[in-house]
């Protein structure tokens, strides 16, 4: 299997000019191989015995119903339709007959335990970083496996309650005293000691991390399988099953639907909370804002000393005339991903400043926020890994300039890239960087004490991302022959899933010692699928709660039917990607939204390319619950109807793995 993996990475990664149309990954609509499996099909038995065991009479019940299921004759067949309280009727789409779908029926049992197994190799990941995996879809695994669901074995992440009326965000006078424990880095990974001789004994206390030999073991099995004919040809078959029912649902139940929102008072797109998911904050203002804020500045503090140029001071007037004596210097200065003098000073933690205009213009979005009342936010701060200071700076900018809003939430991002910081010397190794990056919050984790600013900020950060243009390949395949981190000293970049793992592996045991203390835990949420390996995308299915973009899983059926079963939410982002990667109306968001996949709206960058934001959130006190139990459409002005196709569609995928796996 690793050779096969090694086989197929080696594929992904050759010139993109001369890669295949199709990928490896793909299934194409006129594929001769479905043309030879009718043909077979058409010939041959395929196994009548199996076919029969098989045979459906009925659509499924839904396991969490909340009323009393009733029946409906059909061609002499009983349809179970689960009734739900406060669902409308509506018409349901029933497919009676087998649940092989068009494909032999061992293919489809060796697709089952596939994506059986699959979906296992995630809950196991996701319970041990306290992040999200579907109940739903943990009570068909443990039916499969013929054990109880336990409701209690569900994990969350845990997040920071929002500061009641009068209460300061900032007080330090309730942090948690110090444990007194060591925390060093080994292989890549922080462990926690309970002293300094454990430490040097090697005496770690125990907070579960992944196994590195079985995590590749896990990754290798799901790239065989992401590039294994038959699954390739069931997902594929089932997507388009899923679209099409879509259009199905949607053409029986518009009106019925639209007539639930209509009867919902005082609830429309407008006044339904929002939240930007994914959204970096040297550029969450649009350009208008910024421009009105330069203006501003420039007006009020144009005698003010705001930069530092080879040792002399500098004031805002003659920055701007140093700027602007030419417009071709202005355009090489002023570029929102260059290094610039004027981006240093406006978009900036740490400059001659000390950040006070980044910190007014976020607070000034924050205020436009508050104003409109339904809108909400998590821009992105950076953290490097290049030096140990850098959540101790960030922090105090936070805290001495108040940033901090309700209706913002903050998330860290890890731009990868080791290779520039190793050219010049900045680190010695790749493990540097990771301690860097983890262990000055494991300390602050330890002994919040020690650095109030970076205990109090840590409340506010709702998780990690991962970085950079996808479309560089390493040439690196992550794999039991990988150098650990301490030992890749070399200028070159390791690869994507390289990267994933190590931050995936430190948030697992930080959250494990957060939580341990009552503290906020992280999800982890990289950038992923937007150029790149398909790989990328096996990797973020192992190991992220949620992504951004996510583009290419329009390049492999198995991964993209995987993210449905396990409804991995996608932040999404058409304008960005229409300036960047993929034009606007080549965008699969609608696409991946008929076939019910979670996607939202995001801006990604307001300044670049901002017009809207979308995406439903606050959904009253049983959130939690899934289907239209845990729907308000009070709050979410989404009808119960769609809830409860989506819910009952979801199901009745799961049930297709279990049935298939019957005869084990």
């Amino acid at each position: 299997m690793r050779a096969f993996a090694e086989e197929v990475f080696a594929s992904e990664t050759k010139d993109e000019n001369v890669r295949d149309e199709i990928s490896m990954f793909d299934v194409a609509d006129d594929c001769p191989i479905l043309h030879t499996e009718m043909a077979h099909h058409l010939h041959t038995e395929d196994d009548a015995e199996k076919r029969k065991r098989h045979q459906r009479c009925r659509t499924i019940t839904v396991p969490v119903a909340t009323a009393k299921a009733t029946t409906a004759p059909v061609v002499s067949v009983e349809v179970d339709t689960p009734t739900y309280l406060e669902v409308p009727d509506f018409q349901r789409v029933a497919i009676i007959g087998d649940y092989a779908s068009g494909v032999t029926m061992d293919d489809f049992e060796l697709s089952c335990k596939g994506l059986y197994r699959a979906l296992t190799i995630r809950e196991k990941y996701m319970r041990l970083a306290y992040q999200r995996f579907p109940r739903t879809a943990s009570q068909y695994l443990r039916d499969i496996e013929g054990e109880v669901f336990k409701p209690e074995d569900q994990v969350q992440p845990v997040f920071t309650t929002p500061p009641s009326n009068g209460e300061d965000p900032f007080e330090t006078k309730d942090l948690p005293k110090n444990l007194g424990y060591v925390a060093r880095m080994k292989d890549g990974l922080i462990y926690v000691y309970n002293d300094a001789a454990a430490a040097d004994k090697h005496q770690p206390k125990d907070l579960p991390s992944p196994d590195y030999n079985t995590f590749i073991d896990d990754m290798n099995f799901l790239i065989a399988l992401i590039a294994q004919g038959p699954t390739k040809t069931y997902c594929h078959r089932r997507l388009k099953f899923l679209m099409s029912k879509f259009n199905v649902h949607e053409m029986l139940n518009e009106m019925e639907e639209m007539k639930e929102l209509k009867m919902n008072p005082h609830r429309d797109f407008y006044n339904c909370r929002k939240v930007d998911t994914h959204i970096h904050a040297a550029a969450c203002m649009n350009q208008k804002h910024l421009l009105r804020f330069i203006k501003k500045s420039y007006r009020v503090d144009a005698e003010r000393v705001v930069h530092s140029l080879q040792g002399r001071e500098v004031t805002m007037k003659e920055l701007f005339e140093q700027t602007f004596q030419r417009f071709d210097k202005f355009n090489a200065k002023y570029n929102p991903v260059g290094a610039s003098e004027l981006r240093d000073l406006y978009l900036k933690t740490e400059n001659h400043i000390n950040g006070e205009y980044f910190a007014t213009i976020i607070k000034e979005v924050a205020s436009d926020l508050e104003d409109a009342k339904y809108q909400y936010a998590e821009p992105r701060l950076s953290i490097y890994g290049c030096n140990p200071n850098e959540w101790t700076k960030l922090s105090g900018w936070f805290v001495k300039h108040r940033v901090y809003s309700p209706n913002l939430k903050w998330m860290i991002q890890v731009p990868r890239i080791y290779d520039i910081f190793r050219g010049r010397n900045f680190v010695p190794h790749f493990g540097k960087m990771l301690e860097n990056i983890f262990l000055p919050v494991f300390q602050a984790t330890i002994d919040p004490q020690s650095n109030p600013d970076l205990s109090i900020f840590l409340k506010h950060v709702t998780g990690f991302d991962s970085v950079d243009d996808e479309s560089k390949h390493s040439g690196h395949m992550f794999s039991t022959k990988s150098p650990k981190p301490e030992e890749w000293d070399i200028v070159k970049n390791p690869s994507y899933t390289y990267y994933i793992y190590y931050m995936y592996a430190n948030i697992a045991v930080l959250n494990q010692l957060r939580r341990s203390r009552g503290m906020n835990t992280f999800t982890f949420r990289p950038h992923c699928g937007e150029a790149g390996a398909v790989t990328h995308l096996l990797a973020s299915f192992m190991t992220a709660d949620n992504i951004s973009h996510g583009l290419n899983l329009k390049k492999s059926p198995v991964l993209q039917y995987l993210y449905f079963l396990t409804q991995i939410p996608i932040a999404m982002s058409p304008l960005s990607n229409n300036s960047l990667f993929l034009e606007y109306a080549k965008n699969p968001l609608l696409e991946f939204h008929k076939k019910g996949l979670v996607v939202s709206l995001s801006t990604d960058d307001p300044m670049q390319f901002h017009y809207t934001k979308e995406k439903s959130h606050f959904l009253g006190q049983d959130y939690l619950k899934e289907g239209p139990e845990g729907n308000d459409i009070r709050k979410t002005n989404v009808a119960q109807i769609r809830m409860a196709y989506r819910f009952e569609t979801l199901c009745y995928e799961l049930n297709l793995i279990k049935e298939g796996l019957k005869s084990e």
